[in-house]
């Protein structure tokens, strides 16, 4: 890592637990009709909805069926057509919660001139939009392949998790001129150990089991966020507009019944 003190300097944040608080609260309260009878598009509405305000529940066996769950369930489906339904959803129904106190720690990075990066295994289209809420700079998060007429194939493009991670903050480090030396982390997983050992100040936030004992090996702070708060009340909302980069659906998510249902007789994604 580099020691220039004239170094640029970022703030890499994990969204899943980190910004997003775990809620038991879904955005509809019957969100599936039985016997199919639902239109693609009001189940994406759904499964997208839900996502925002459960995700971060789930263990690593249990994000990589839903993944696997809805990439293929998106598969080719038109990639603007998506867009505009998440950017819907996320501006007109969701108003996803997140920790008062993370908010506060990106409006303090932004304050002092360091960029703010999201770094989420969730699919852009989750990331993309939330991150341009939050005000971040840069987004690194998972993605689909698209093909030539602009559809889902159905296959993971670029997988973000664990040392994939770490190697896109380098990989960002190099292009922005960042001094990893002098940035900042902050996950609340054992699986971002990589993207942590990568910065000069990493923080561990309300940690699993396996990230509090690598905190305590390392001496990395450990910050508690108790404070749930509405994003919309947090962060003023802007219109949506046509920067929303929403090019995948595939993140990590649990949307409960009847979606976990299907999903259990299937194989773990790699």
């Amino acid at each position: 890592m580099g020691t220039m003190a004239s170094g640029r300097q970022a703030a890499f944040f994990d969204l899943d637990k980190t910004i997003i608080a775990k809620s038991s609260t879904l955005a509809f309260t019957k969100p599936f009709q039985a016997g199919g009878l639902i239109s693609r598009k009001a189940l994406l509405r759904s499964v997208y909805s839900q996502f925002v305000y459960v995700v971060g529940g789930a263990d690593h066996d249990q994000m990589e069926k839903m993944r696997r769950f809805m990439s293929e369930l998106v598969a080719g489906w038109d990639v603007a057509t998506v867009r505009e339904i998440v950017a819907d959803t996320l501006h007109n129904i969701v108003d996803p919660l997140v920790y008062d106190e993370a908010v506060q720690l990106i409006e303090e990075h932004k304050a002092a001139g360091r960029d703010v990066v999201i770094v989420s295994t969730s699919g852009s289209e989750v990331v993309e939009p939330i991150g341009e809420m939050l005000g971040a700079d840069r987004v690194v998060a998972t993605r689909m392949n698209v093909d030539d007429e602009g559809r889902y194939t159905g296959e993971i493009a670029y997988y973000a998790y664990a040392e994939e991670k770490a190697r896109a903050v380098r990989a960002l480090a190099e292009e922005a001129g960042y001094d990893l030396a002098e940035c900042y982390a902050y996950s609340d997983s054992a699986t971002d150990v990589p993207m942590l050992e990568a910065v000069g100040h990493a923080f561990a936030v309300n940690p699993d089991k396996e990230l509090r004992r690598a905190a305590t090996t390392n001496g990395w702070p450990i910050l508690v966020f108790t404070k749930p708060v509405a994003l919309r009340s947090r962060v003023p909302i802007p219109p949506p507009g046509p920067t929303l980069a929403a090019l995948a659906v595939g993140g990590a998510a649990v949307v409960g019944g009847v979606l976990w249902a299907s999903t259990r007789r299937r194989r773990i994604g790699a």
